[in-house]
């Protein structure tokens, strides 16, 4: 098994591919066939698997959920701002982890399939973890 931290500094509300950083942890795990969990562990921003090819396409997931879940004035949470209380939102419709099934040493992914990191507050210093089992 093994375990990686990664760092990401955000801005508000973007995405951010992750793809190359878990295919790197993968590989230096070692672990040839098994499983892999990428996790956030933040309220306010969440993992997701979409296409890498037209970057329009993730804007439209983003302006989907911000349609979805809109930054209002009246969210019970009143401990921040309400773009963080819509965050919050957004982090549990989206989730917080992802499984991916290594094989050959590397993570199973369709031919346009990217890893996505999704800040939903932000600007951030964030961080996700690649946990390797095999």
């Amino acid at each position: 098994m093994s375990l990686s931290n990664h760092k990401l500094s955000t801005v508000a509300n973007a995405a951010y591919e992750i793809t190359a950083t878990v295919r790197e942890a993968v590989a230096a795990s070692g672990i040839r066939d098994g499983l892999c969990v990428v996790f956030v562990p933040h309220t306010t921003a969440g993992l997701s698997i979409s296409s890498f090819w037209d970057p329009k396409g993730l804007e439209d997931v983003h302006d989907d959920i911000n349609r979805l879940v809109p930054t209002r004035i009246d969210f019970k949470h009143q401990f921040d701002t309400p773009q963080d209380a819509a965050g919050h939102v957004k982090s549990v419709l989206v989730g917080v982890s992802l499984t991916l099934i290594i094989v050959d040493g590397a993570p199973l992914l369709g031919h346009s399939q990217g890893i996505f990191f999704n800040e939903f507050d932000g600007p951030r210093q964030r961080q996700f973890f690649v946990k390797c089992h095999g």
